[in-house]
C-alpha cells in the first residue's frame, strides 16, 4: 500500500470513529442510560424506534452503523497488528494510550460481534428487545462483568480516539492545546464510562 493511499486510509478510519461510529455510541449509552429510571422508562424509550418505519430504519443501521463500523473496525485491526509499540522503549502516557487503544479496538471486535448477536440478531429472530432481554444476559455475573469490560473500553476508546482525530486532523496542532484536550478527553471517557456501568448495572 501506497504512503499516500494509506495516509487517506487512516484519515478515513479516525473520521469515521467519529462520525458516526462515535455520536451513535454516545446515543447508544443516552438511550441505555434511561435504565436507571426502571424498566417502564427503559421500554418506553426503546418502543420509540418502532415510530421509525421499519424498512428506513434498516437502511439507517447499515448506512450509519453497520458498514463505518465494519470499515473502522477491520482497518482499526490492521493498525493495531502493524503498529509499532514503544512502551518500553518510551514510557509515556501519551505511547500507552497508544498501546490501550488498540488493545481495546481489538477486544471491541469481539465485544460489539457477541453484544449484536445477543441483541440485534435476535431481535431479528423475533426476541423483543426490551427490559427483560437485556436484565437475563446480565444476570449471569460473568456477563455482566464482561459487558462492563466492553463498555468501558468502547468509552476509553472513543475519548482517545477524540484526541488522535484531533491531532491528525490538523484540529490541535500545538502542545498545548493537545495537552488541554487530553483533559478533555479524559472527562468524556469518565462521563461516558459511568453513564454506560450506570445503565447496564441497573439491569443487574
Amino acid at each position: 500500500m501506497s504512503k499516500d493511499r494509506e495516509f487517506l486510509w487512516r484519515r478515513l478510519h479516525s473520521l469515521l470513529g467519529v462520525i458516526p461510529v462515535g455520536l451513535f455510541l454516545v446515543f447508544h449509552l443516552s438511550l441505555n442510560f434511561t435504565a436507571i429510571g426502571g424498566e417502564s422508562t427503559y421500554n418506553d424509550s426503546i418502543h420509540k424506534m418502532d415510530l421509525v418505519p421499519h424498512w428506513l430504519l434498516l437502511v439507517m443501521e447499515w448506512v450509519i452503523i453497520y458498514i463505518p463500523l465494519m470499515f473502522h473496525a477491520f482497518y482499526g485491526v490492521y493498525i493495531a497488528f502493524t503498529a509499532t509499540h514503544n512502551t518500553k522503549r518510551f514510557s509515556t502516557f501519551r505511547n500507552w494510550m497508544f498501546a490501550l487503544q488498540r488493545f481495546t479496538g481489538i477486544f471491541l471486535v469481539i465485544f460489539i460481534a457477541w453484544h449484536i448477536f445477543q441483541t440485534r440478531i435476535q431481535k431479528a429472530l423475533g426476541t423483543e428487545v426490551e427490559w427483560d432481554m437485556i436484565a437475563e444476559i446480565v444476570d449471569n455475573p460473568l456477563m455482566l462483568a464482561f459487558y462492563i469490560v466492553g463498555i468501558v473500553s468502547a468509552t476509553f476508546h472513543l475519548a482517545n480516539g477524540l484526541w488522535s482525530f484531533c491531532v491528525s486532523w490538523g484540529i490541535t496542532q500545538s502542545k498545548k492545546s493537545q495537552q488541554i484536550f487530553t483533559y478533555v478527553s479524559l472527562l468524556v471517557f469518565v462521563i461516558l464510562s459511568i453513564m454506560g456501568v450506570a445503565a447496564i448495572v441497573s439491569f443487574a
